[in-house]
C-alpha cells in the first residue's frame, strides 16, 4: 500500500513542494544479528557442551556469552528452522515434517503461509539488510528448480541476497548450489581445493562486504546455515587427518567421558543420571578390530567435519571483528536437532542406498575405509555415535524424547547487557528465538507485513535470562507440544509426558504397525531428571492424563491432526500437480540442472534417450550428451575418446558400463540408448548410433528407488559431478552441438518401488 503524498503539486514547480516517503530506519543503536544454525550436531557434540572435538569458536562466544542448557528444537531440521524463523510452531507453520514429505493436510503441506511472516521480513520493514547463506529446505521440493515458483525461496521471503542450496543435504565438494534465484555451480573444483562450508563463509562476508561498501552503519542480520553436519560428513582432506586415532575408545567411553565433562561444567545438574545404552545399539566391546577400526573412521569425519565449520563461523566473526562491527553483533548458535541415526546400526557410505534397500556390507565399507569422508562416499556414522552425541539424552534425532529435540544454543552480544560465560536451565524453545531477536533490537512482531495480517507469535522471549542473576527468573515458556512422524510429547512447567511410536507403513496396502492410541506414555519430571530416566507415570497417573488431555488440545490448535507415522509414503504419493502427463521430455544444453524430483523417471523401467547431435571435427567430439547424478550414484550418456558410451551408477555400488567398439565419424548422428526392463531387478541396454544397434549389454540392477541423495539433477551437455563413470571429469562439456535431447519412457511406471523390490527380493 502506497503512502499518501505529503508535498504540494502545483502547475509547475514554482507553486509546488516536494516530499519523500519516509524510509524505514532501526532503531538506534540497533545491533547486527547473525543466527547460525548447525545441522544434526547432538547436544553433546560442541566443546562447551562436553565433547572433546574441537570447535574453538564457538566455544570462545560461550565463554562471553550465555550458554542454554535447556533449549530445544522439534527433532528434525525443516520444521525447526521455520520455527526459528517465525516464532510458530512448525504445524501453523504447515511444516510438520520435512519440506521434501509433505502431504495434504494444512499442518504438512510444506509451504509456510505469508500470514507467519519470517524475521527476515520483519526486520526489512525495519530498515535492516538481510541475507541467507547456506542451507534453506524451506520450500516444497517440486519447487526447487530453476522452472519453477520463487514464492517460498528466500528472496521472497524478506532476504535481500541468498546463496546455498535447497533440500536437506548436499555433495560438500561439488553440491548444488543456488545464487539469489538461480541455480550456480560452485567456483571451483574439486581438485581446486573447494569446499561448501569455505564457500558460504566467503558469501557472507562478500554480502556484508558489499554492504558496509555502500552504508557503514545499516544493521544487518545474517542468517548463516552450514551444511555441516548433516551427512555426508565430507571435511577437507587435513580435517579427515586431523582425528585420526582419536576415537578408538569407542562411543561407550566416550560417553561416559562426556558426561562426566558436562556435569563438572555445570551444564547439567550433578544428580543426572545418564541414560542407559539402549538394546539396539551395540556395545563398542563387542565390535571386532575390524569393525572398531571402521566405527572409529566414521567418526573421525564427522568431527573433522565439524572443526572445519567452527573454523569457517570464525572467519566471518574474525571479519565482523576488523570492519568493527564485533562488539555491536548478536551471535546465536543453534542446533536444528539432535545427532542423526540416519547411518543405522553399522553405519553407511552412501545414505541413498538404504532408500533402494542394498545397504554396504561392513566388507565393502572397510575396503572402501580411505574414501569414507572424501567426494566418492555419502557417509554417515553409526548408531553408537549418535547416542553418544546426544548425552546424557535417550534416542535421537526424527524422535520426542530429549536426544531428539534437547540441543546446544548459544547467545553472545559484547555490548548486550548480558552475564558473560553463564548456564541456563530455563526451559526455551525454537519458536523464542524470534521474538528474542525483536526484544534485543527494540522493535514488535507487526500486525501486517505488506498487508497480510500476522498470526500470533507461539515463542516467548528469553531475553529476560541472559543477564545477571538470570538464573534466578522464572521459566515463562510453560508449554510445549512436540510431534514428529506420530511420536508425541508435551512439557509443562517441569513435567514432561511423551510416547514413541515406530515409522510405518510403507505402502497403501499395509495396515499401521501399531495404534496410535495403544501407544505408551511416559512421564519424567524433566526439571529435576532432564536425562528422563525416571518415568514416574504409575506414581503419577493423574498428572500423566491431565499432559495427554493437555496434548491433544494442543494438538488441535496447533494443526497438528491428523497423526500419521508415514515417511516414504509421501514419496511415492507427491501431490497433484499442474504439469500435463507425458512420456517424452526434451532437455536443452547447458541449462540448469533438473531435479530427480521433477525430472523424467526411469528408474528401474523401460526409457529410451535419444540425442541428435553434429560436429565439423573429424570425430563429433567428446562429453557428456544427458546425464542424471554424481558418482555417488546416476547415469550417463556421453562420448568418450570418439566411443559412444552408456554408464549406469548403481549408487555407487557398481558400475554397468557399455560401450562401443568403433569411433563416430565426423558430421550429423542421432544416437539412442534404450534400456528393456526383465521381470526382476534389471535388464538390457542398447546403444544405437543412426538406427543401427553398435553395443548392448546387461545390467543386473537397475536403481530402483533413488539415484542420488545429493540434490544433484538431470543436465544434458555436461555432468555436475563428481562423474558418475569412469575415465573422464565433470563437467566434461560436449564438444559438438546438440539439436535435440530427449527421454522417452516406454514402460510403465513403477508406482511402490521398494514394495516391488521387496517382493522380487523375497522370491530370490
Amino acid at each position: 500500500m502506497g503512502q499518501e503524498f505529503g508535498g504540494r503539486i502545483g502547475r509547475d514547480w514554482r507553486d509546488s513542494r516536494p516530499w519523500w516517503p519516509e524510509e524505514p530506519s532501526p532503531p538506534s543503536s540497533a545491533p547486527n544479528v547473525v543466527l547460525v544454525v548447525l545441522d544434526d550436531v547432538g547436544y553433546a557434540q560442541l566443546g562447551c557442551y562436553g565433547s572433546d572435538i574441537e570447535t574453538p569458536v564457538i566455544d570462545a562466544l560461550a565463554g562471553r556469552g550465555v550458554r542454554l542448557a535447556n533449549f530445544h528444537t522439534t527433532s528434525l531440521c525443516s520444521p525447526t528452522r521455520v520455527c526459528l524463523l517465525t516464532g510458530r510452531n512448525h504445524h501453523r507453520s504447515g511444516l510438520g515434517r520435512v519440506a521434501d514429505l509433505a502431504v495434504g493436510f494444512p499442518g504438512y503441506w510444506g509451504k509456510p503461509p505469508r500470514e507467519n511472516g519470517y524475521v527476515s521480513e520483519i526486520l526489512r520493514q525495519h530498515g535492516y539488510a538481510t541475507y541467507a547463506v547456506g542451507k534453506w529446505h524451506l520450500s516444497p521440493e517440486d519447487e526447487t528448480n530453476d522452472a519453477d515458483s520463487r514464492a517460498t525461496w528466500p528472496l521472497a521471503r524478506g532476504f535481500d541476497r541468498w546463496y546455498g542450496f535447497h533440500g536437506g543435504e548436499t555433495h560438500q565438494f561439488v553440491p548444488a548450489l543456488f545464487h539469489d534465484n538461480h541455480s550456480e555451480r560452485p567456483p571451483k573444483s574439486v581438485d581446486e581445493g573447494y569446499h561448501l562450508s569455505e564457500d558460504l563463509a566467503d558469501h557472507a562476508i562478500r554480502f556484508v562486504s558489499d554492504l558496509r561498501a555502500v552504508d557503514a552503519r545499516r544493521p544487518f542480520f545474517l542468517y548463516f546455515a552450514t551444511g555441516a553436519c548433516h551427512s555426508p560428513h565430507q571435511p577437507p582432506a587435513t580435517w579427515r587427518a586431523h582425528y585420526e586415532g582419536r576415537f578408538d575408545q569407542g562411543w561407550d567411553e566416550w560417553r561416559e567421558q562426556v558426561f562426566e565433562r558436562q556435569v563438572a561444567s555445570g551444564l547439567i545438574p550433578s544428580k543426572t543420571v545418564l541414560s542407559p545404552r539402549p538394546a539396539w545399539v551395540r556395545p563398542w566391546d563387542d565390535l571386532n578390530s575390524v569393525e572398531k577400526r571402521l566405527a572409529a573412521r566414521f567418526m573421525e569425519c564427522y568431527a573433522g567435519f565439524l572443526s572445519h565449520a567452527d573454523e569457517q563461523i570464525g572467519r566471518v566473526l574474525s571479519f565482523l571483528r576488523e570492519i568493527g562491527d564485533e562488539d555491536n553483533t548478536v551471535v546465536i548458535v543453534v542446533s536444528d536437532n539432535g545427532a542423526s541415526a540416519e547411518g543405522g546400526s553399522e553405519g553407511s557410505i552412501n545414505d541413498v542406498r538404504l532408500a533402494n534397500l542394498d545397504p554396504a556390507s561392513t566388507t565393502e565399507m572397510v575396503a572402501r575405509i580411505n574414501e569414507i569422508g572424501g567426494p566418492s562416499t555419502h557417509n554417515n556414522y553409526p548408531w553408537g555415535w549418535t547416542l553418544a552425541g546426544n548425552t546424557p539424552f535417550r534416542r535421537w534425532k526424527r524422535e520426542v524424547h530429549e536426544g531428539g529435540v534437547a540441543d546446544p544454543c548459544i547467545i553472545a552480544w559484547p555490548k548486550g547487557p548480558f552475564e558473560t560465560g553463564a548456564t541456563r536451565h530455563q526451559f526455551t524453545h525454537a519458536t523464542d528465538i524470534t521474538p528474542t531477536i525483536l526484544e534485543l533490537i527494540g522493535v514488535r512482531a507487526p500486525e501486517r507485513i505488506e498487508g497480510v495480517v500476522q498470526n500470533s507469535l507461539d515463542g516467548v522471549s528469553f531475553s529476560y535470562l541472559l543477564g545477571p542473576g538470570g538464573e534466578l527468573e522464572e521459566e515463562r515458556h510453560h508449554t510445549q507440544y512436540f510431534e514428529m512422524f506420530g511420536s508425541r510429547a508435551l512439557y509443562h512447567d517441569g513435567w514432561k509426558a511423551v510416547t514413541f511410536h515406530p515409522i510405518g507403513p510403507l505402502y497403501d496396502d499395509q495396515n499401521p504397525n501399531a495404534s496410535f492410541d495403544d501407544d505408551e506414555w511416559e512421564l519424567y519430571r524433566v526439571r529435576d531428571d532432564i536425562s528422563e530416566s525416571r518415568n514416574l507415570a504409575s506414581q503419577y497417573p493423574d498428572v500423566l492424563r491431565g499432559l495427554i488431555d493437555l496434548w491433544w488440545s494442543e494438538a488441535q490448535k496447533n494443526d497438528v491432526l491428523p497423526l500419521d507415522n508415514r515417511v516414504l509414503w509421501a514419496l511415492t504419493h507427491p501431490k497433484p500437480t499442474s504439469r500435463a502427463p507425458r512420456d517424452t521430455y526434451r532437455y536443452f544444453p547447458f541449462t540448469a540442472p533438473v531435479p530427480e524430483s521433477v525430472a523424467v523417471n526411469v528408474r528401474n523401467r523401460s526409457h529410451k534417450l535419444t540425442v541428435a547431435l553434429e560436429s565439423s571435427n573429424s570425430t563429433p567430439g567428446d562429453g557428456v550428451l544427458v546425464a542424471l547424478g554424481s558418482s555417488l550414484g546416476g547415469w550417463s550418456l556421453h562420448i568418450l575418446d570418439g566411443r559412444l558410451r552408456y554408464v549406469h551408477n548403481l549408487y555407487g555400488k557398481s558400475i554397468d558400463l557399455i560401450e562401443a567398439h568403433d569411433r563416430m565419424a565426423e558430421g550429423r548422428h542421432v544416437v539412442e540408448f534404450e534400456f528393456f526392463k526383465d521381470a526382476a531387478l534389471g535388464g538390457q541396454g542398447v546403444l544405437r548410433c543412426d538406427g543401427v544397434d553398435i553395443a548392448r549389454g546387461d545390467i543386473p540392477r537397475f536403481t530402483p528407488s533413488g539415484f542420488n541423495g545429493v540434490g544433484v539433477g538431470l543436465t544434458c551437455g555436461y555432468e555436475w559431478g563428481p562423474a558418475i563413470g569412469p575415465g573422464y571429469t565433470a563437467p566434461f562439456e560436449f564438444e559438438g552441438s546438440i539439436t535435440l535431447a530427449q527421454v522417452t519412457t516406454t514402460g510403465p511406471i513403477v508406482r511402490d518401488p521398494l514394495a516391488e523390490l521387496e517382493a522380487i527380493l523375497s522370491e530370490q
